[in-house]
């Protein structure tokens, strides 16, 4: 199995702007997107509003993929939102692809989403029986038909966005475009980041603050979550009728730890810095001499630099990543599934020779990729790899939009942490504790979600799931 797949997968990125200043959005989105890129690389799409008509182009593959400057060209408006996606389910096809736009009595509606909802199965079935028909099985349709309804008993869009909210359960930041507004929202729990930027009059909504610096736009502050946010021709205004005392928030704790960006900042907190953290707490917890501490790319190398700090044991570059592997690559037999992970990752063989490794990763899901990587630290010659994950052990799975596998297949709900060690090779394993999750992030002022490693759900698993 190759690195990528044995990996989590976080759902999406959205991106919205609203122009004041003369500004290219459909490029600005563009940029924007490319900086989102590691939230999504199944399928892209930037829909603008040029004088209330909305015009859009999506694509299955990499932003740089499904954009060219013809395609760019033809985007022309005052306001834009943009998408990038992972599913987490089995279909890919374009017709999931977002931006959705749709068109109902009130206007024209582009939606772009982040997240999953709990509750989605059950919300489809009302829906259905209600007569709705559904061109897709994003969360997104689900949102577009409760939100159409809502609408035509409220006056304004954010008004029917907010009342719709108390029949959401789950993960959801969105982006969304009415014929002369830019709105975005947070869920009430706030699992999923979102951020407000500027530049000079004009105002950007993004996943992530690495995409606000991309094009010079100043971060000025996190989306509240359960707050709402509306930009049009008078300027910003929010409602915050569903927003929630913050320590009783449940922002997503493995941003922190692998999928946001290490340079983003996700509620005043440095994604880098609580990545050290996360390493500086494994040396203190789980020491071992050693001569060499290395990071498994990209995520891994932020712990390793902690590890190395706080232990005294010298960082080193062990590993180097190839990033024009793409995940299409054809695996036709469980040799090339092996072979795959040397694809993506060789090691420097100089580097590695007769020295005892620490090497250290933000996870094992199923357990191929950590075998493969010491596999290939002993070939290179490493006398011990001892290896430190830099996340708790991956013991449930998540209903709010990280692919994470069911039960039955995550690697620590099937084998004790000795087996595990076994399997994959090394002369130790250990895992970062559950209990000093909060010390990753100590000035978070806002509550924070470990339900995969602790079965502490913050809304009910829903019953298809329970089965």
């Amino acid at each position: 199995m190759p690195h990528e797949e044995d990996k989590l997968r976080d759902a999406c990125g959205i991106f919205g702007i609203y122009d004041k200043d003369g500004y290219d959005v459909a490029r600005m989105t563009y940029a924007g997107l490319f900086a989102l890129q590691h939230r999504g690389q199944e399928s892209c799409g930037i829909a603008v509003n040029d004088n209330r008509k909305i015009t859009h182009h999506r694509g299955l593959g990499h932003v740089g993929d499904v954009f060219n400057d013809t395609e760019l060209d033809s985007l022309k408006g005052q306001m834009a939102i943009g998408h990038v996606r992972y599913s987490t389910c089995d279909d890919k096809g374009l017709h999931n692809a977002q931006p959705l736009v749709s068109m109902y009595i009130k206007g024209q509606l582009a939606i772009a989403h982040n997240g999953k909802l709990s509750n989605y199965v059950a919300l489809k079935k009302q829906l259905e029986l209600s007569g709705a028909i559904f061109q897709t099985i994003t969360d997104a349709e689900i949102m577009l038909h409760i939100l159409a309804r809502e609408r035509m008993i409220t006056g304004r869009a954010e008004t029917a966005l907010a009342s719709i909210m108390k029949k959401l359960e789950g993960a959801y930041s969105i982006v969304m475009m009415t014929p002369q507004k830019l709105i975005a929202c947070r869920d009430p729990l706030g699992m999923r980041p979102l951020c407000l930027g500027k530049m000079n009059n004009t105002y950007v909504i993004a996943s992530e603050s690495c995409a606000l610096d991309t094009i010079n736009a100043t971060y000025i502050r996190d989306v509240d979550p359960g707050e709402i946010i509306i930009v049009d021709k008078n300027g910003l205004r929010t409602i915050r009728d569903n927003v929630i005392d913050r320590n009783d928030a449940r922002l997503c704790i493995f941003e922190f730890i692998y999928f946001a960006r290490s340079d983003s900042v996700i509620e005043n907190m440095s994604v880098h810095e609580a990545r050290k953290n996360t390493g500086a707490i494994l040396a203190e917890v789980a020491p071992v001499d050693a001569d060499m501490v290395i990071g498994v790319p990209d995520s891994g190398i932020d712990a390793a630099i902690g590890y190395a700090t706080r232990s005294g044991i010298p960082y080193g570059k062990g590993l180097v990543i190839n990033r024009y592997v793409g995940r299409t690559f054809i695996r036709a037999t469980q040799s090339e599934r092996v072979s795959a992970v040397q694809l993506k990752i060789n090691v420097l063989k100089e580097t590695i020779q007769g020295k005892r490794i620490i090497m250290i990763d933000d996870s094992i899901v199923r357990g191929t990729t950590s075998a493969n990587l010491v596999a290939m630290l002993r070939d290179a010659g490493a006398k011990e790899v001892h290896m430190r994950i830099s996340s708790p052990m991956f013991l449930n799975p998540c209903y709010y939009g990280i692919d994470i596998p069911s039960s039955d297949e995550l690697f620590a709900r099937k084998y004790s942490r000795e087996e595990m060690r076994d399997i994959i090779g090394a002369d130790s394993l250990e895992f970062f504790p559950v209990e000093r999750l909060k010390d990753i992030v100590p000035q978070l002022d806002c509550g924070y979600c470990d339900a995969c490693f602790t079965g502490n759900y913050p809304w009910r698993v829903p019953e298809e799931y329970c089965e």
